[in-house]
């Protein structure tokens, strides 16, 4: 073979290994926080840098429609022009998974935003999440300590379940969250603060939660300015991040507040790029989307380790028949309701155990725990209900013999299930507790 041949054959092959340049496309149109635009081959899911007077902003394709694909800026929306670049991108920025993570306060990328460096990795870590087959599963056998009497003790926790914490705003939630990390017994705490006010990310991260819980905590903050695209990765990247704990054999507890800005996110996305609205304005891929995130939590198998997870679910004007709410509850193994009425006597944490059940209970707690447990929910629940007759006057004494204990008992029963926003109190000492105020009725 001649020199010459030899080079265009090297020159042929250069040309085909060379990776072609990505075209640029550009922009059409902007409608609202959708971007439109033509020219350029992106899947979606995947990122694209448009052009703007400032620079270059990041956006995720969220749809397509023939050859217009439709982009959700991942930030403000600032000095775009008509005909804008943009540029599809084959790499997106990835999460550093270690055990560095313990102790940081990411935002909803998952890139550190505590001033405290990069996160301390040997390199990037690419991992990904894989699905579990629901048979490789274990079952929830085993109780998870959280650190407050009323759940440890009326709505036993397992190790691997998922609850919803549901309320209406100001009732307590945050700091219910918080008295959690600092008492659970897991190895690892997980917290997505999404679609919260700026100011509250701050107050729980050196408050709540306390340099103590901080040691062994993760914090993913995607406030309430945040685009619904950073709100919506918020919730996820959370998950994630709980996910690559529990596959390095820890027990984990997720803390997402809350699951509602996760769907109202969603609903702002799907809305923009067409989705027609279903129920209450809520189009279909919400619903969708919230078992394929709630499904991500619970037991490994093998050597993987667990996570327990708490979604806080907020209930508009405390209707507990809101859409999100109801699809949340028929999906998770248990839900909590804090009261409004209870948070208004002055009674921390709200926690109406009356409304709230643990699914799992009976396979963590004893006989005699449940025993003792019903006893509680059922001399709570008699006072609420002839709360009225008896703050009148008009309840007669003997008229019913449950109510006439919930009476005697009310004072030791309310001191039981209140508790201070900074006291823990082990599961050992729950169930000690749950005992001496049952006494009176099992002699």
């Amino acid at each position: 073979m001649s020199a010459s041949l030899a080079a265009k054959i090297a020159q042929y092959q250069n040309k085909i290994n060379t990776p072609k340049p990505r075209v640029c496309g550009r922009l059409i149109r902007v409608i609202g926080m959708t971007l439109e635009a033509t020219g350029c081959q992106a899947a979606v899911g995947g990122h694209c840098l448009v052009e703007s007077v400032q620079g270059y902003i990041d956006a995720e394709v969220v749809g397509f429609e023939g050859d217009k694909i439709y982009l959700m800026p991942s930030d403000e929306l600032k000095g775009v022009l008509p005909g804008a670049k943009v540029i599809p991108q084959s790499a997106q920025v990835q999460i550093r998974y270690s055990m560095g993570l313990l102790g940081r306060v990411l935002d909803a990328r998952g890139q550190p935003i505590d001033g405290q460096g990069p996160i301390d990795s040997d390199s990037p870590n690419h991992y990904q999440s894989q699905r579990i087959n629901p048979l490789n599963r274990r079952p929830v056998k085993q109780p998870l300590d959280v650190g407050i009497r009323a759940i440890n003790s009326v709505l036993t926790v397992g190790m691997g379940q998922r609850l919803g914490l549901f309320a209406g705003s100001g009732v307590g939630k945050s700091v219910l969250l918080g008295m959690m990390t600092r008492g659970t017994s897991a190895d690892v705490i997980v917290v997505g603060l999404v679609g919260e006010r700026g100011r509250e990310v701050k107050e729980f991260i050196d408050e709540i939660l306390g340099p103590e819980g901080r040691q062994r905590a993760v914090v993913i903050a995607a406030p309430a300015d945040n685009a619904p695209l950073m709100r919506l990765k918020g919730c996820e990247t959370a998950v994630s991040i709980a996910e690559y704990f529990r596959d390095q054999g820890l027990n984990v507890l997720l803390l997402v507040d809350s699951i509602t800005r996760y769907a109202q996110a969603q609903r702002e996305i799907a809305l923009a790029v067409g989705e027609p609205p279903a129920t209450k304005g809520y189009p279909p891929s919400v619903f969708a989307k919230l078992p394929a995130l709630i499904e991500r939590a619970g037991n490994g198998g093998g050597q993987q380790g667990s996570i327990t997870a708490f979604f806080t679910v907020l209930s508009e004007g405390d209707d507990m028949q809101d859409p999100v709410a109801d699809a949340s509850r028929a999906i998770l193994d248990g839900h909590i309701v804090l009261s409004r009425e209870l948070a208004d006597q002055g009674h921390y944490p709200a926690i109406d155990i009356g409304k709230s059940v643990s699914r799992v209970m009976p396979a963590v707690a004893s006989e005699d725990h449940q025993l003792q447990a019903r006893i509680v929910k059922q001399l709570f629940t008699a006072y609420q209900n002839s709360k009225d007759l008896i703050s009148i006057g008009a309840y007669n004494k003997g008229s019913d013999p449950m109510v006439d204990a919930a009476i005697k008992l009310k004072p030791n029963l309310d001191k039981f299930l209140q508790q201070g926003m900074t006291d823990v109190v082990n599961y050992q000492d729950c169930l000690a507790m749950l005992a001496n105020v049952t006494q009176p009725l099992r002699a």
